[in-house]
Formats: structure tokens, sequence, C-alpha cells
């Protein structure tokens, strides 16, 4: 009596974990993402090693580059996903998850330029980081739940940011080393969780070196 219902409790919990892989987003690419944190972090060192005048303009210009080059990675992955993945079969029901984070991406533009129009510049790298890690809280849902921690990653060093605005901005590996980091580590989260067996080395194209050992 007890064996069977303790195996029928350990077929529901099967069940019910089935049933959340089904239902996560795979749109993103790990790939994508790590690569737009490294995209962050050589931003950061070309500001640090005064290579182009840090005025504000320039400023402006190197992380917007940043931000789009970041989206065309990111949203490029999603949309070969949504094209050539046979199991979405072009369904637009699939690309909801990526769509509920927009408004987030709405509020921080809108939010950037009035920074800029009332002189509080300062407060951008903590004002992007904070919504940026609430926008990967609510996707904890339909993504693999370690995402959860990312966004508190980004939460926290945004509100770091926040209490100390005006060293957040004059030092450009500030932000670039929280985006290289935030990017990366979710990047591995999500190659982790886009196919079974996945592991580090293959994140780099790499065979399972701990197999080769055993």
């Amino acid at each position: 009596m007890s064996f069977g219902l303790h195996h029928a409790l350990r077929e529901v919990r099967q069940l019910k974990r089935h049933i959340l892989t089904k239902q996560r987003f795979k749109g993103y690419s790990g790939r994508a993402r790590a690569l737009g944190g490294c995209a962050a972090l050589a931003a950061a060192l070309i500001l640090r090693g005064e290579y182009i005048n840090a005025d504000l303009p320039s400023l402006l210009s190197i992380w917007g580059a940043v931000l789009a080059l970041g989206l065309s990675l990111n949203y490029g992955a999603l949309v070969y996903w949504f094209l050539y993945d046979e199991e979405v079969g072009r369904d637009w029901h699939s690309l909801k998850p990526a769509l509920e984070v927009l408004p987030a991406f709405a509020v921080g533009a809108l939010a950037t330029v009035a920074c800029i129009q009332q002189g509080c510049v300062e407060l951008l790298p903590g004002l992007w980081m904070s919504l940026y890690g609430l926008a990967n809280l609510a996707s904890r849902h339909v993504l693999p739940h370690k995402i959860s921690w990312i966004g508190g990653w980004y939460i926290a060093a945004g509100g770091a940011c926040l209490l100390w605005p005006v060293w957040a901005w004059t030092q450009p590996l500030a932000m670039g080393g929280v985006f290289f980091v935030g990017e990366w580590l979710g990047g591995l989260v999500l190659h982790n969780d886009e196919a079974e067996g996945r592991t580090v080395w293959s994140f780099f194209g790499l065979p399972n070196l701990s197999q080769n050992y055993e």
C-alpha cells in the first residue's frame, strides 16, 4: 500500500516535471546572449582605455550600439528558431513570452529619454540593470528557474548603482562587468535547457570532456 502510494506520487511529480519542461520557452539562444555580454565588456574596455572621447553623446552612442547588437543577436536567433524549428511550426502564439518583455524595454527607453532631458544620466546604469533584472524575473515561469538568480543579480547590481550613481556612470567597467557576468551566466542557463545532455563544454562547441576521463 505504502509502496504503491509512493510510486504514484513519483509518477505525478515526473508528469508535472514533463509538463513544465514542455511549457518552457525555447526561443532564446544561450550563445547569442553570451555574445551580447562580450559586447558590453568590450564597450566598457574601450571607454576605460579612453580610445574615444567619453562625452555624453559618445557614451550614449557606445551603449546604444551595444543594445542594438544585443537585440540583433538575441532576436535574430529568435526569428531563426521561429522559422525553422519544426516543433514551433511558425505558430505566432509561440512568440508570446518574448513579446511579454517588450513593455519593460519600452519603459526603459522612455526613462532613458527622461533622464537625459532632466540631466540625470548618472542614473542610467542602475536603471538599465534593474529593468533588465525585472524582465528576467518576469520570464521565470517560461524559462529555467535558475533565470530568477540572473534577474536577482541584475536587480542587486542595479540597486547598488542607483545608490552610487556618479561612480557607476563614470566607471564603464561597472556596467560592462555586470552585463558580461549576467549574460554569460544567463546564456549558460539557457544553453543547458535547450536540449538534453547539454553541458558547459558543449556551450563552447567541445565534447563532454568530463566523460572522456571516466
